[in-house]
């Protein structure tokens, strides 16, 4: 499906887009990525066919904003998938305003989480204010001219106060999380709760084997303790001044007590609901490209 678009993507372009450890070069975007944004880009003109019918029949000029939902593991490289993607679908011409919101931002604050016993569990499903991502979720479907999303620093590893990012009518709305893809649940009562992932049109989910993320998260966090955690008033200072042996030590617990857990329980359960899934080789690359026929 590349063969007839042009990789409109440069090298300086790409190294602002690649995340922490990430190898992605331009052949893989123009081997993987390209094609994958003219499939999404006929998937979203398809829908915006649909839309506008729905739209005659209703006597109704409301747009309706293609969602497109990736999750997958800590440290698998979710941003750098997000961002690529971003870039290149901004540049078809029926979908030009493409937007991005990572669902940390509705990550309870770290007073709610230590008040609720919470904190060992960031990250796990019931660590989000998954009501306020469905209610975001809901205006940028209906056409709400504005829709407010919380900031969250990995820095100062909380929400930021009063600090809001804005969505305004994207064509196209890119949610990146580690529990998007998760299924409803029921009320007590047996009513249906609609769940993130009822409000995506198409679902990616970042696969790789556990080991390779695993070493992904320790590489990262050794990294992370030579930069960012060097910085006064980083969340994780306390880091800093560890040794090599025993960064990797403290990773290594942190990835088995925490990620590791939430990867099992909740996070690799959901690959099955993915439409694409994209695997990861042990250096990053993408080996294998799985998408839903049926």
């Amino acid at each position: 499906m590349r063969k007839d678009v042009l990789l409109n993507l440069n090298e300086d372009e790409l190294s602002q887009l690649r995340g922490l450890g990430e190898t992605v070069d331009l052949r893989e975007v123009e081997q993987i990525y390209l094609p994958l944004s003219r499939l999404l880009n006929l998937y979203v003109e398809a829908k915006q066919t649909l839309y506008g019918a729905t739209n005659a029949f209703l006597g109704s000029e409301q747009k309706v904003p293609f969602i497109i939902g990736i999750g997958g593991s800590v440290a698998v490289g979710k941003s750098t998938t997000s961002r690529i993607l971003r870039h290149l679908l901004a540049r078809w011409p029926n979908h030009p305003k493409v937007d991005l919101v990572t669902t940390d931002g509705f990550l309870y604050p770290n007073a709610t989480l230590l008040e609720n016993d919470l904190m060992e569990r960031k990250g796990f499903p019931e660590s989000f204010n998954t009501d306020r991502l469905r209610g975001f979720l809901s205006d940028v479907k209906s056409g709400q001219k504005i829709a407010k999303a919380p900031v969250y620093s990995h820095f100062v590893y909380d929400i930021v106060p009063n600090e809001m990012v804005s969505v305004s009518q994207p064509d196209i709305l890119i949610v990146e999380g580690l529990n998007v893809l998760q299924p409803a649940r029921l009320k007590e009562d047996g009513d249906d709760i609609p769940f993130v992932s009822d409000y995506f049109d198409f679902s990616i989910y970042i696969d790789a084997d556990r080991d390779a993320v695993e070493r992904w998260y320790i590489e990262r966090f050794l990294f992370l303790k030579d930069t960012a955690f060097k910085k006064p008033g980083a969340y994780f200072q306390r880091y800093a001044d560890l040794t090599e042996e025993e960064a990797i030590a403290t990773a290594a617990d942190i990835w088995k007590r925490i990620n590791l857990k939430n990867l099992i329980e909740n996070i690799h359960p959901t690959r099955a609901r993915a439409d694409l899934i994209l695997h990861k080789a042990g250096n990053h690359s993408i080996d294998q490209v799985l998408l839903r026929k049926i």
